[in-house]
C-alpha cells in the first residue's frame, strides 16, 4: 500500500434528479450515487488564506485515481463524516502523465450543503 492510496477514503457521488410535484413544477431531491475512493485535504497556502479573506468559501483539494473524472459542480460526499463539497475545477485539467509510475487527477472543491 503507497503513502498515497493509504490517505484516501470512501466518498460517493451525489446525484441530483427533478421529480413532477403533481402541481406543474418539480421537486429536486439528492441520493447517494456511485462510491468511489478519494484523499480530501483542506488548501490551507497563502493564496487560499487571501482567497478566503475576499469571500472564497473554504478551499480543498481532492485526489483521486485517474478515471474517477470529476467535473466542474459535481457535488461529493465523503462517508466518514457527511460532509459535502462542491468540486469547482475539472479533474481532467490536472492529472499524471501516462508515463508517471502512478495515476492520479486533481480537482479543487468547497464545502457545500444542499438546497
Amino acid at each position: 500500500m503507497s503513502l498515497l492510496s493509504a490517505a484516501f477514503e470512501p466518498c460517493a457521488f451525489i446525484e441530483k434528479t427533478r421529480q413532477p410535484d403533481g402541481l406543474g413544477g418539480y421537486k429536486t431531491t439528492y441520493k447517494e450515487g456511485a462510491e468511489f475512493e478519494a484523499a480530501i485535504s483542506f488548501n490551507n497556502t497563502l493564496e487560499a488564506r487571501t482567497a478566503q479573506k475576499q469571500g472564497v468559501k473554504s478551499l480543498y483539494t481532492v485526489t483521486t485515481a485517474r478515471g474517477v473524472g470529476l467535473e466542474y459542480h459535481e457535488i461529493i460526499k465523503r462517508i466518514s463524516d457527511g460532509k459535502l463539497f462542491r468540486i469547482t475545477s475539472n479533474a481532467a485539467d490536472n492529472h499524471t502523465p501516462a508515463s508517471a509510475s502512478f495515476s492520479i487527477e486533481q480537482t479543487s472543491a468547497e464545502e457545500w450543503t444542499l438546497e
